[in-house]
């Protein structure tokens, strides 16, 4: 039986809002960590086929609640952290 215990703390929450939330068919989500902030569209795209052209390109991106610039080199989502993709109007 595998420890689903040590997966998850080795893992982030993302939380996907409106159209995003639409495209992946859930509003939430655990990935593993850590994983550097200018990664996550790219895996979100190998998972999700087609998701940066129709959401991501235009959305918004917090780490524990905090905007951050998705090409900040020196950010690394932490396991534990919690990620919202955000839709342009409503953040």
């Amino acid at each position: 039986m595998a420890d689903t215990t040590s997966a998850e703390s080795e893992s982030f929450k993302i939380l996907y809002f409106a159209g995003v939330a639409s495209f992946t068919g859930t509003n939430e989500e655990s990935l593993p960590a850590p994983l550097p902030i200018t990664e996550l569209f790219a895996t979100l795209e190998k998972k999700y086929a087609g998701i940066r052209e129709k959401a991501l390109n235009t959305a918004m991106v917090t780490v524990n609640l905090d905007y951050v610039d998705i090409e900040d080199k020196t950010l690394v989502i932490q396991k534990g952290d919690e990620v919202a993709i955000i839709p342009p109007g409503m953040g």
